[in-house]
Protein backbone atom coordinates (compact mmCIF):
# COMPACT_ATOMS: atom_id res chain seq x y z
CA UNK A 1 0.00 0.00 0.00
CA UNK A 2 2.74 2.35 1.27
CA UNK A 3 4.89 1.85 -2.13
CA UNK A 4 1.56 2.07 -3.97
CA UNK A 5 1.00 5.04 -3.01
CA UNK A 6 4.63 6.19 -3.19
CA UNK A 7 4.14 5.56 -7.23
CA UNK A 8 1.47 7.74 -7.51
CA UNK A 9 2.46 10.74 -6.07
CA UNK A 10 5.99 10.17 -7.78
CA UNK A 11 3.54 10.35 -11.17
CA UNK A 12 1.77 13.20 -10.13
CA UNK A 13 5.05 14.98 -9.38
CA UNK A 14 7.30 14.25 -12.28
CA UNK A 15 4.03 15.35 -14.21
CA UNK A 16 3.92 18.95 -12.35
CA UNK A 17 7.81 19.56 -12.81
CA UNK A 18 7.37 18.28 -16.70
CA UNK A 19 5.91 22.06 -17.04
CA UNK A 20 7.94 24.50 -18.43
CA UNK A 21 6.84 27.83 -17.30
CA UNK A 22 6.42 30.70 -19.38
CA UNK A 23 10.01 32.61 -18.84
CA UNK A 24 10.48 35.91 -20.60
CA UNK A 25 13.11 35.17 -23.06
CA UNK A 26 15.82 37.20 -23.64
CA UNK A 27 18.17 38.60 -20.80
CA UNK A 28 15.20 40.61 -19.41
CA UNK A 29 14.36 41.14 -15.62
CA UNK A 30 10.29 42.71 -13.87
CA UNK A 31 9.62 44.48 -10.83
CA UNK A 32 8.89 42.49 -7.99
CA UNK A 33 7.66 45.05 -5.84
CA UNK A 34 4.67 45.87 -8.13
CA UNK A 35 2.87 47.50 -5.80
CA UNK A 36 4.67 49.68 -4.45
CA UNK A 37 4.26 53.61 -5.15
CA UNK A 38 7.00 55.50 -7.02
CA UNK A 39 6.61 58.52 -4.48
CA UNK A 40 6.60 59.02 -1.51
CA UNK A 41 9.42 58.00 1.20
CA UNK A 42 9.18 55.51 2.60
CA UNK A 43 6.55 53.91 0.68
CA UNK A 44 8.36 53.65 -1.94
CA UNK A 45 11.40 51.76 -0.41
CA UNK A 46 12.03 47.71 0.11
CA UNK A 47 15.04 45.53 0.23
CA UNK A 48 16.28 42.26 1.37
CA UNK A 49 14.41 40.39 -1.02
CA UNK A 50 14.10 36.39 -0.80
CA UNK A 51 12.53 34.04 -3.46
CA UNK A 52 11.05 30.18 -3.63
CA UNK A 53 9.62 27.96 -6.10
CA UNK A 54 6.52 25.28 -5.44
CA UNK A 55 8.70 21.61 -6.04
CA UNK A 56 5.41 20.36 -7.14
CA UNK A 57 4.49 23.07 -9.89
CA UNK A 58 7.62 25.05 -10.78
CA UNK A 59 6.28 27.87 -12.65
CA UNK A 60 4.81 29.34 -9.14
CA UNK A 61 7.23 32.09 -7.10
CA UNK A 62 6.75 33.50 -4.06
CA UNK A 63 9.09 36.48 -3.10
CA UNK A 64 8.97 38.66 -0.10
CA UNK A 65 11.10 41.63 0.90
CA UNK A 66 10.93 44.60 3.71
CA UNK A 67 8.23 46.93 2.49
CA UNK A 68 7.57 50.50 3.88
CA UNK A 69 4.22 50.66 1.14
CA UNK A 70 2.29 50.61 4.31
CA UNK A 71 4.18 53.66 6.57
CA UNK A 72 3.13 57.00 7.22
CA UNK A 73 4.88 60.00 4.28
CA UNK A 74 7.37 61.95 5.46
CA UNK A 75 5.31 65.07 5.92
CA UNK A 76 2.86 63.32 8.08
CA UNK A 77 4.54 64.88 11.69
CA UNK A 78 7.76 66.84 11.60
CA UNK A 79 8.81 67.58 7.50
CA UNK A 80 12.23 66.16 8.42
CA UNK A 81 11.74 63.03 9.68
CA UNK A 82 10.44 59.83 8.03
CA UNK A 83 9.98 57.34 10.82
CA UNK A 84 8.84 53.81 10.68
CA UNK A 85 5.26 54.10 12.10
CA UNK A 86 4.65 52.71 15.19
CA UNK A 87 2.28 49.41 14.86
CA UNK A 88 2.50 49.05 11.07
CA UNK A 89 3.81 46.19 9.61
CA UNK A 90 6.55 46.09 6.80
CA UNK A 91 6.90 42.32 5.54
CA UNK A 92 5.55 42.40 1.61
CA UNK A 93 4.67 39.31 -0.28
CA UNK A 94 4.42 39.03 -4.39
CA UNK A 95 3.27 35.84 -6.06
CA UNK A 96 3.95 34.98 -9.62
CA UNK A 97 2.22 32.09 -11.75
CA UNK A 98 4.46 32.25 -15.13
CA UNK A 99 7.88 31.43 -13.55
CA UNK A 100 8.63 34.96 -13.30
CA UNK A 101 6.86 36.70 -16.02
CA UNK A 102 4.52 38.57 -13.79
CA UNK A 103 4.36 39.62 -10.39
CA UNK A 104 1.43 40.15 -8.29
CA UNK A 105 0.95 42.17 -4.89
CA UNK A 106 -1.71 41.41 -2.60
CA UNK A 107 -3.84 44.15 -0.53
CA UNK A 108 -5.42 42.93 2.69
CA UNK A 109 -6.34 44.85 5.68
CA UNK A 110 -4.68 45.38 8.92
CA UNK A 111 -3.35 48.81 10.69
CA UNK A 112 -2.25 50.80 8.19
CA UNK A 113 -0.73 54.59 8.19
CA UNK A 114 -0.42 55.04 4.04
CA UNK A 115 -3.30 57.35 4.08
CA UNK A 116 -1.65 59.61 6.97
CA UNK A 117 -1.43 63.45 6.69
CA UNK A 118 0.46 64.26 3.83
CA UNK A 119 0.81 67.93 3.56
CA UNK A 120 4.13 70.23 4.51
CA UNK A 121 4.26 71.87 7.75
CA UNK A 122 3.30 71.45 11.00
CA UNK A 123 0.35 69.16 11.76
CA UNK A 124 -0.44 66.32 14.43
CA UNK A 125 1.22 63.46 12.94
CA UNK A 126 -0.13 60.31 11.98
CA UNK A 127 -2.91 57.70 13.56
CA UNK A 128 -2.58 54.54 11.91
CA UNK A 129 -6.01 52.83 11.08
CA UNK A 130 -7.19 49.85 10.03
CA UNK A 131 -7.24 49.64 6.14
CA UNK A 132 -5.76 48.63 3.06
CA UNK A 133 -2.13 46.88 3.51
CA UNK A 134 0.11 45.41 1.16
CA UNK A 135 2.26 43.28 4.03
CA UNK A 136 1.05 40.17 5.75
CA UNK A 137 -1.99 39.67 7.12
CA UNK A 138 -3.40 39.08 10.98
CA UNK A 139 -0.37 40.40 12.60
CA UNK A 140 -2.30 43.52 14.15
CA UNK A 141 -5.47 41.30 15.21
CA UNK A 142 -2.62 39.05 17.12
CA UNK A 143 -0.69 41.71 18.73
CA UNK A 144 2.18 42.04 16.29
CA UNK A 145 4.06 43.80 14.00
CA UNK A 146 5.73 42.37 11.14
CA UNK A 147 9.35 43.40 10.95
CA UNK A 148 10.94 42.13 7.69
CA UNK A 149 13.50 40.25 7.63
CA UNK A 150 11.61 37.96 5.04
CA UNK A 151 12.53 34.35 4.28
CA UNK A 152 10.17 32.09 2.60
CA UNK A 153 10.09 28.04 1.81
CA UNK A 154 7.26 25.80 0.00
CA UNK A 155 7.17 22.08 1.26
CA UNK A 156 3.98 19.74 1.61
CA UNK A 157 0.55 20.19 3.75
CA UNK A 158 0.12 17.82 6.60
CA UNK A 159 -3.18 15.64 6.61
CA UNK A 160 -4.54 12.39 8.00
CA UNK A 161 -2.06 10.56 6.35
CA UNK A 162 1.18 12.67 7.18
CA UNK A 163 3.00 14.59 5.14
CA UNK A 164 2.30 13.68 1.14
CA UNK A 165 2.57 15.82 -1.89
CA UNK A 166 -1.13 15.06 -2.66
CA UNK A 167 -2.05 16.49 0.37
CA UNK A 168 -1.43 19.80 -1.35
CA UNK A 169 1.17 22.76 -0.67
CA UNK A 170 1.98 25.07 2.37
CA UNK A 171 3.90 28.16 2.32
CA UNK A 172 5.52 29.09 5.09
CA UNK A 173 6.88 32.85 5.68
CA UNK A 174 9.22 33.63 8.10
CA UNK A 175 10.40 37.13 9.22
CA UNK A 176 10.85 39.32 12.47
CA UNK A 177 8.09 40.21 14.53
CA UNK A 178 7.81 42.77 17.51
CA UNK A 179 4.45 44.49 19.57
CA UNK A 180 2.27 46.52 19.39
CA UNK A 181 3.06 49.51 21.33
CA UNK A 182 -0.72 49.03 23.20
CA UNK A 183 -0.40 45.48 23.80
CA UNK A 184 3.07 43.15 24.20
CA UNK A 185 2.54 39.79 23.22
CA UNK A 186 6.14 38.60 24.22
CA UNK A 187 9.12 39.86 25.86
CA UNK A 188 12.19 41.18 24.40
CA UNK A 189 12.80 43.72 21.53
CA UNK A 190 12.00 41.23 18.26
CA UNK A 191 10.67 37.75 17.72
CA UNK A 192 10.75 35.18 14.95
CA UNK A 193 7.24 34.59 13.54
CA UNK A 194 5.66 32.47 10.77
CA UNK A 195 2.69 32.79 8.65
CA UNK A 196 1.63 29.84 6.60
CA UNK A 197 -0.72 29.37 3.71
CA UNK A 198 -2.18 25.90 2.10
CA UNK A 199 -4.11 28.30 -0.40
CA UNK A 200 -1.25 30.02 -2.63
CA UNK A 201 -4.06 31.05 -5.08
CA UNK A 202 -6.49 32.42 -3.08
CA UNK A 203 -3.94 34.23 -0.83
CA UNK A 204 -2.60 35.76 -3.57
CA UNK A 205 -6.16 37.13 -4.94
CA UNK A 206 -5.89 39.35 -1.74
CA UNK A 207 -9.39 40.82 -0.10
CA UNK A 208 -11.03 39.17 2.63
CA UNK A 209 -10.67 35.55 1.16
CA UNK A 210 -6.78 35.76 0.55
CA UNK A 211 -6.54 37.25 3.75
CA UNK A 212 -8.72 34.54 5.02
CA UNK A 213 -6.49 31.92 3.37
CA UNK A 214 -3.76 32.63 6.21
CA UNK A 215 -3.19 31.49 9.34
CA UNK A 216 -2.46 33.16 12.28
CA UNK A 217 1.38 34.16 12.61
CA UNK A 218 3.32 31.76 15.35
CA UNK A 219 6.11 33.08 17.36
CA UNK A 220 8.24 30.87 17.74
CA UNK A 221 11.50 31.96 19.22
CA UNK A 222 11.96 32.02 22.50
CA UNK A 223 12.31 35.63 24.05
CA UNK A 224 13.46 37.29 27.29
CA UNK A 225 13.10 41.15 28.12
CA UNK A 226 16.68 41.20 26.58
CA UNK A 227 16.15 39.42 23.21
CA UNK A 228 16.68 40.30 19.83
CA UNK A 229 16.13 37.85 17.71
CA UNK A 230 17.40 38.44 14.33
CA UNK A 231 18.46 37.05 10.41
CA UNK A 232 16.35 34.21 10.31
CA UNK A 233 16.05 31.82 7.31
CA UNK A 234 13.35 29.04 6.94
CA UNK A 235 13.60 25.77 5.07
CA UNK A 236 10.76 23.11 4.42
CA UNK A 237 11.72 19.63 3.45
CA UNK A 238 10.33 19.11 0.14
CA UNK A 239 11.88 15.72 -0.83
CA UNK A 240 9.42 13.04 -0.26
CA UNK A 241 12.56 10.24 -0.06
CA UNK A 242 13.51 12.11 3.32
CA UNK A 243 13.35 10.32 6.25
CA UNK A 244 11.87 13.73 7.53
CA UNK A 245 9.72 14.49 4.43
CA UNK A 246 7.79 17.95 5.87
CA UNK A 247 9.48 19.15 8.82
CA UNK A 248 10.12 22.85 8.61
CA UNK A 249 13.66 24.48 10.11
CA UNK A 250 13.96 28.19 11.18
CA UNK A 251 17.99 29.64 11.62
CA UNK A 252 18.28 32.44 13.55
CA UNK A 253 20.88 34.49 15.77
CA UNK A 254 19.68 35.66 19.35
CA UNK A 255 21.12 38.50 20.54
CA UNK A 256 20.75 38.73 24.20
CA UNK A 257 21.62 42.03 25.48
CA UNK A 258 20.16 44.09 23.21
CA UNK A 259 19.68 46.41 25.50
CA UNK A 260 23.40 46.68 26.59
CA UNK A 261 24.33 48.26 23.22
CA UNK A 262 26.38 45.32 22.44
CA UNK A 263 24.02 42.76 21.74
CA UNK A 264 26.02 39.89 23.39
CA UNK A 265 25.90 36.95 23.69
CA UNK A 266 24.04 35.84 20.38
CA UNK A 267 23.66 32.19 20.42
CA UNK A 268 22.48 30.48 16.83
CA UNK A 269 19.04 28.87 17.48
CA UNK A 270 17.09 26.32 14.93
CA UNK A 271 13.35 25.68 15.17
CA UNK A 272 11.72 22.63 13.93
CA UNK A 273 8.44 21.90 13.25
CA UNK A 274 7.32 18.62 12.36
CA UNK A 275 3.22 19.03 12.35
CA UNK A 276 3.53 22.09 9.38
CA UNK A 277 4.13 24.77 11.70
CA UNK A 278 2.06 24.04 14.71
CA UNK A 279 4.66 23.35 17.22
CA UNK A 280 8.35 23.92 17.34
CA UNK A 281 11.10 22.28 19.28
CA UNK A 282 14.03 25.27 19.58
CA UNK A 283 18.05 24.13 19.82
CA UNK A 284 21.00 26.02 20.43
CA UNK A 285 23.60 25.06 17.82
CA UNK A 286 27.06 27.49 18.93
CA UNK A 287 27.89 28.54 22.42
CA UNK A 288 26.69 32.06 22.98
CA UNK A 289 29.91 33.64 22.48
CA UNK A 290 30.50 36.92 23.80
CA UNK A 291 31.40 39.13 20.79
CA UNK A 292 34.49 40.89 22.16
CA UNK A 293 36.10 37.78 22.31
CA UNK A 294 34.62 35.43 19.67
CA UNK A 295 31.97 36.12 16.95
CA UNK A 296 29.00 33.40 16.83
CA UNK A 297 27.33 32.28 13.86
CA UNK A 298 25.68 34.97 12.32
CA UNK A 299 23.64 35.42 8.73
CA UNK A 300 22.34 31.83 8.96
CA UNK A 301 21.04 29.80 6.03
CA UNK A 302 19.45 26.34 6.17
CA UNK A 303 18.78 23.77 3.64
CA UNK A 304 18.43 19.39 3.87
CA UNK A 305 19.28 16.78 1.43
CA UNK A 306 17.61 13.78 -0.27
CA UNK A 307 17.68 12.05 2.78
CA UNK A 308 16.53 14.77 5.47
CA UNK A 309 19.85 15.56 6.92
CA UNK A 310 19.62 18.88 8.00
CA UNK A 311 22.58 21.53 7.48
CA UNK A 312 22.77 25.24 9.00
CA UNK A 313 25.08 27.55 8.24
CA UNK A 314 26.61 30.90 9.75
CA UNK A 315 29.11 32.92 9.50
CA UNK A 316 31.70 33.59 12.68
CA UNK A 317 35.12 33.47 14.16
CA UNK A 318 36.99 30.10 14.97
CA UNK A 319 39.29 30.81 18.19
CA UNK A 320 41.09 27.87 16.79
CA UNK A 321 42.23 28.86 14.06
CA UNK A 322 43.53 32.61 15.25
CA UNK A 323 39.72 34.14 15.63
CA UNK A 324 39.44 34.52 11.59
CA UNK A 325 36.38 34.42 10.65
CA UNK A 326 35.00 31.40 8.51
CA UNK A 327 31.82 29.53 7.11
CA UNK A 328 30.53 27.45 9.91
CA UNK A 329 28.61 24.41 9.37
CA UNK A 330 26.36 22.23 11.55
CA UNK A 331 24.20 18.88 10.56
CA UNK A 332 21.83 17.50 12.11
CA UNK A 333 20.98 13.75 11.03
CA UNK A 334 17.88 13.01 12.93
CA UNK A 335 15.37 15.95 12.10
CA UNK A 336 16.57 18.42 13.91
CA UNK A 337 16.74 16.74 17.54
CA UNK A 338 20.55 17.12 17.95
CA UNK A 339 23.03 19.03 16.17
CA UNK A 340 26.82 18.69 15.62
CA UNK A 341 29.15 20.98 16.81
CA UNK A 342 29.89 23.56 14.53
CA UNK A 343 32.73 23.74 12.74
CA UNK A 344 34.42 25.97 10.23
CA UNK A 345 34.22 24.74 6.50
CA UNK A 346 35.45 27.09 4.21
CA UNK A 347 37.55 30.37 5.04
CA UNK A 348 39.09 32.44 6.10
CA UNK A 349 36.62 34.82 4.30
CA UNK A 350 37.16 38.81 5.34
CA UNK A 351 34.78 41.59 5.93
CA UNK A 352 34.87 43.61 2.33
CA UNK A 353 34.19 47.74 2.96
CA UNK A 354 35.62 49.95 6.00
CA UNK A 355 33.74 51.23 9.08
CA UNK A 356 31.91 54.35 7.96
CA UNK A 357 32.12 57.50 10.35
CA UNK A 358 28.20 57.85 10.53
CA UNK A 359 26.79 54.82 10.77
CA UNK A 360 29.74 52.82 12.83
CA UNK A 361 29.25 49.99 10.13
CA UNK A 362 31.21 48.16 7.54
CA UNK A 363 30.19 50.13 4.04
CA UNK A 364 31.26 48.88 0.63
CA UNK A 365 30.63 52.06 -1.54
CA UNK A 366 31.54 55.27 -0.05
CA UNK A 367 30.94 56.99 3.47
CA UNK A 368 27.53 57.04 4.62
CA UNK A 369 26.92 54.64 1.95
CA UNK A 370 25.26 50.93 1.76
CA UNK A 371 26.05 48.41 5.12
CA UNK A 372 28.02 45.19 4.27
CA UNK A 373 27.79 43.87 7.55
CA UNK A 374 26.93 40.52 6.19
CA UNK A 375 28.44 40.58 2.59
CA UNK A 376 30.14 37.47 4.04
CA UNK A 377 27.50 35.83 5.28
CA UNK A 378 27.26 32.34 3.27
CA UNK A 379 23.91 31.71 1.06
CA UNK A 380 23.71 27.94 0.61
CA UNK A 381 21.39 25.64 -1.84
CA UNK A 382 21.52 21.59 -2.12
CA UNK A 383 20.26 19.52 -5.22
CA UNK A 384 17.72 16.92 -2.74
CA UNK A 385 15.75 15.96 -5.78
CA UNK A 386 12.16 17.57 -4.93
CA UNK A 387 9.85 16.93 -4.79
CA UNK A 388 10.12 13.38 -5.11
CA UNK A 389 14.37 12.72 -4.16
CA UNK A 390 14.76 10.50 -6.65
CA UNK A 391 17.11 12.08 -8.66
CA UNK A 392 18.87 13.78 -6.26
CA UNK A 393 22.99 14.47 -6.02
CA UNK A 394 23.33 16.31 -3.03
CA UNK A 395 25.21 18.82 -4.11
CA UNK A 396 25.84 21.63 -1.82
CA UNK A 397 26.68 25.00 -3.53
CA UNK A 398 27.61 28.42 -0.88
CA UNK A 399 28.30 31.92 -2.31
CA UNK A 400 29.16 34.91 -0.27
CA UNK A 401 31.12 38.33 -0.82
CA UNK A 402 34.86 38.31 0.70
CA UNK A 403 37.73 40.42 -0.32
CA UNK A 404 39.19 44.15 0.84
CA UNK A 405 37.95 47.46 0.21
CA UNK A 406 39.55 47.75 -3.52
CA UNK A 407 37.96 44.35 -4.63
CA UNK A 408 35.04 42.77 -2.73
CA UNK A 409 34.22 39.60 -5.21
CA UNK A 410 31.33 37.65 -5.20
CA UNK A 411 33.33 33.65 -3.81
CA UNK A 412 32.08 30.35 -5.21
CA UNK A 413 32.43 26.75 -3.29
CA UNK A 414 30.56 23.47 -3.31
CA UNK A 415 30.74 20.02 -1.84
CA UNK A 416 29.97 16.64 -3.08
CA UNK A 417 30.67 14.80 -0.43
CA UNK A 418 27.77 16.02 2.42
CA UNK A 419 29.92 18.91 3.77
CA UNK A 420 33.03 16.74 4.54
CA UNK A 421 35.22 18.79 2.11
CA UNK A 422 34.85 21.75 -0.15
CA UNK A 423 36.40 22.95 -3.14
CA UNK A 424 38.38 26.01 -3.15
CA UNK A 425 36.47 29.06 -3.21
CA UNK A 426 36.75 31.12 -6.56
CA UNK A 427 36.05 34.53 -7.86
CA UNK A 428 32.75 34.31 -10.24
CA UNK A 429 32.94 38.10 -11.24
CA UNK A 430 34.00 40.23 -13.55
CA UNK A 431 36.75 42.48 -12.56
CA UNK A 432 34.58 45.81 -12.82
CA UNK A 433 32.01 44.33 -9.84
CA UNK A 434 32.83 44.86 -6.68
CA UNK A 435 30.27 42.43 -4.64
CA UNK A 436 27.78 43.53 -2.02
CA UNK A 437 25.60 40.22 -1.24
CA UNK A 438 25.28 36.83 -3.14
CA UNK A 439 23.21 33.98 -3.38
CA UNK A 440 23.00 30.56 -5.35
CA UNK A 441 20.23 28.19 -6.60
CA UNK A 442 21.30 24.77 -8.02
CA UNK A 443 18.59 22.56 -9.40
CA UNK A 444 16.81 19.59 -7.46
CA UNK A 445 18.88 17.09 -10.21
CA UNK A 446 21.99 19.48 -9.78
CA UNK A 447 22.63 19.52 -13.20
CA UNK A 448 22.70 23.64 -13.01
CA UNK A 449 23.93 26.53 -10.36
CA UNK A 450 22.63 29.87 -10.97
CA UNK A 451 24.16 32.86 -8.51
CA UNK A 452 22.88 36.53 -8.00
CA UNK A 453 24.50 38.96 -6.65
CA UNK A 454 24.13 43.22 -6.28
CA UNK A 455 27.39 44.65 -6.87
CA UNK A 456 29.22 48.39 -7.21
CA UNK A 457 30.60 49.39 -10.45
CA UNK A 458 32.43 52.37 -9.24
CA UNK A 459 35.07 52.66 -7.04
CA UNK A 460 35.21 53.80 -3.08
CA UNK A 461 33.87 57.26 -2.36
CA UNK A 462 34.71 59.58 0.22
CA UNK A 463 32.22 62.18 -0.65
CA UNK A 464 28.49 61.93 -1.77
CA UNK A 465 29.05 64.20 -5.13
CA UNK A 466 29.35 61.54 -6.88
CA UNK A 467 27.55 58.43 -8.43
CA UNK A 468 27.27 54.67 -6.90
CA UNK A 469 26.40 52.58 -9.81
CA UNK A 470 24.83 49.47 -7.89
CA UNK A 471 23.73 46.36 -10.65
CA UNK A 472 22.09 43.38 -9.95
CA UNK A 473 23.91 40.21 -11.88
CA UNK A 474 22.59 36.76 -12.60
CA UNK A 475 25.21 34.02 -13.79
CA UNK A 476 24.67 30.25 -14.73
CA UNK A 477 27.29 27.24 -14.79
CA UNK A 478 26.52 23.71 -15.57
CA UNK A 479 27.56 21.34 -12.85
CA UNK A 480 30.41 20.12 -15.66
CA UNK A 481 31.94 23.32 -15.66
CA UNK A 482 35.76 23.81 -15.50
CA UNK A 483 36.60 26.57 -14.19
CA UNK A 484 37.94 29.80 -16.29
CA UNK A 485 40.27 32.59 -14.77
CA UNK A 486 37.84 34.95 -15.03
CA UNK A 487 34.55 34.10 -13.68
CA UNK A 488 35.35 30.50 -12.25
CA UNK A 489 33.43 28.66 -15.19
CA UNK A 490 30.32 31.09 -14.62
CA UNK A 491 28.90 33.03 -17.60
CA UNK A 492 26.69 35.97 -17.23
CA UNK A 493 23.05 35.51 -17.41
CA UNK A 494 21.80 39.47 -16.85
CA UNK A 495 22.77 42.76 -15.60
CA UNK A 496 20.72 44.55 -14.88
CA UNK A 497 19.93 48.45 -15.26
CA UNK A 498 22.24 50.36 -13.18
CA UNK A 499 21.24 52.84 -10.44
CA UNK A 500 22.40 55.15 -8.04
CA UNK A 501 22.30 54.05 -4.80
CA UNK A 502 22.69 57.42 -2.99
CA UNK A 503 18.93 57.25 -4.26
CA UNK A 504 18.29 54.78 -1.15
CA UNK A 505 17.58 55.83 2.17
CA UNK A 506 17.37 54.92 6.07
CA UNK A 507 14.71 55.65 7.50
CA UNK A 508 17.01 58.13 9.28
CA UNK A 509 17.68 60.02 6.28
CA UNK A 510 21.70 59.79 7.26
CA UNK A 511 23.06 57.17 5.12
CA UNK A 512 21.89 54.89 2.28
CA UNK A 513 19.87 51.01 2.61
CA UNK A 514 20.18 48.07 0.69
CA UNK A 515 19.59 45.66 3.48
CA UNK A 516 21.48 42.53 4.05
CA UNK A 517 20.60 40.30 0.88
CA UNK A 518 19.89 38.98 -2.39
CA UNK A 519 18.04 35.42 -3.54
CA UNK A 520 17.57 32.64 -6.31
CA UNK A 521 15.73 29.47 -6.60
CA UNK A 522 16.22 26.81 -9.34
CA UNK A 523 14.23 24.48 -11.10
CA UNK A 524 14.70 21.77 -13.89
CA UNK A 525 14.74 23.91 -16.50
CA UNK A 526 15.02 27.36 -15.13
CA UNK A 527 16.82 30.10 -12.58
CA UNK A 528 15.05 32.92 -10.51
CA UNK A 529 16.74 36.02 -8.77
CA UNK A 530 15.42 38.87 -7.14
CA UNK A 531 17.79 42.02 -6.12
CA UNK A 532 17.86 45.45 -4.67
CA UNK A 533 17.77 47.70 -7.62
CA UNK A 534 17.83 51.76 -7.41
CA UNK A 535 17.00 52.51 -11.13
CA UNK A 536 14.07 54.23 -10.36
CA UNK A 537 15.26 56.49 -7.01
CA UNK A 538 16.63 59.93 -7.88
CA UNK A 539 19.90 61.33 -6.06
CA UNK A 540 18.93 64.26 -3.51
CA UNK A 541 21.35 67.11 -3.23
CA UNK A 542 19.98 68.16 0.00
CA UNK A 543 20.34 64.77 1.32
CA UNK A 544 23.88 64.26 0.22
CA UNK A 545 25.03 67.18 1.87
CA UNK A 546 23.46 66.35 4.60
CA UNK A 547 25.38 62.78 5.18
CA UNK A 548 28.45 64.85 4.11
CA UNK A 549 27.87 67.24 7.42
CA UNK A 550 27.49 63.31 9.44
CA UNK A 551 30.53 62.33 7.89
CA UNK A 552 32.61 65.29 8.67
CA UNK A 553 31.52 65.82 12.16
CA UNK A 554 28.73 68.83 12.07
CA UNK A 555 26.56 67.33 15.26
CA UNK A 556 24.45 70.78 14.54
CA UNK A 557 23.45 69.26 10.77
CA UNK A 558 19.44 68.64 10.59
CA UNK A 559 18.08 66.50 7.54
CA UNK A 560 16.22 68.78 5.22
CA UNK A 561 12.46 68.52 4.56
CA UNK A 562 12.42 65.54 2.11
CA UNK A 563 9.32 65.75 -0.15
CA UNK A 564 9.87 69.30 -0.23
CA UNK A 565 14.18 69.67 -1.00
CA UNK A 566 14.27 66.39 -3.01
CA UNK A 567 12.99 64.87 -6.19
CA UNK A 568 9.95 62.78 -5.92
CA UNK A 569 11.45 59.72 -6.65
CA UNK A 570 14.55 59.72 -3.38
CA UNK A 571 14.20 56.61 -1.43
CA UNK A 572 12.36 54.85 -4.30
CA UNK A 573 14.26 51.67 -3.78
CA UNK A 574 12.59 48.56 -5.68
CA UNK A 575 12.86 44.60 -5.68
CA UNK A 576 13.99 43.37 -9.34
CA UNK A 577 13.89 40.06 -9.95
CA UNK A 578 14.15 37.91 -13.30
CA UNK A 579 13.61 33.94 -14.71
CA UNK A 580 16.06 32.59 -16.84
CA UNK A 581 15.74 29.14 -19.11
CA UNK A 582 18.85 26.97 -18.88
CA UNK A 583 20.77 28.04 -21.43
CA UNK A 584 22.39 24.52 -22.26
CA UNK A 585 19.62 22.15 -21.38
Amino acid sequence: MRRATLLIISAVALAGISMVPAVAAGNTDTRVSVGSPLTPFSQNKQNEPTIAHDALHPNILVAGSNDEIDMEPCNSGADNTCPFTPGVGSSGVYFSFNGGSSWHQPTYTGLTARNCPDTPGPDAGCTPTVGPIGTLPWYYENGLVSDGDPAVSIGPTPGANGFHWSNGERLYYANLTSNLPSSPAFKGFEAIAVSRTDHIRAAAAGGVAGKNAWRPPVVISRQSSTTFSDKEQIWADNASSSRFFGNVYVCWASFRGQEKGNAAPAPLQVAVSRDGGNTWTLRQVSPAANNAQVNPADGCTIRTDSAGNAYVFGVGTSSSRGHQAFELMSVSTNGGRTWSRARPVVGPVTQPGVTDPVQGRPVIDGVAGARSDLAPAPSVDIANGAPTGADATNRIVMAYVSGGLAHPHVEFTESTSQGRSWTPPRSINPARDRGLYAAPAISPNGTDVYVVYNAFTTPFRTNTTAPRRLVGVVMHADSSASPSASTGGFATLHRSRPGDARGSSANALDSEFLGDYVYATATRTYGAAVWNDTRNAADCPAIDAYRMALVNGDSSASPPAVEQKCPKTFGNSDIFGGSYLDPTP
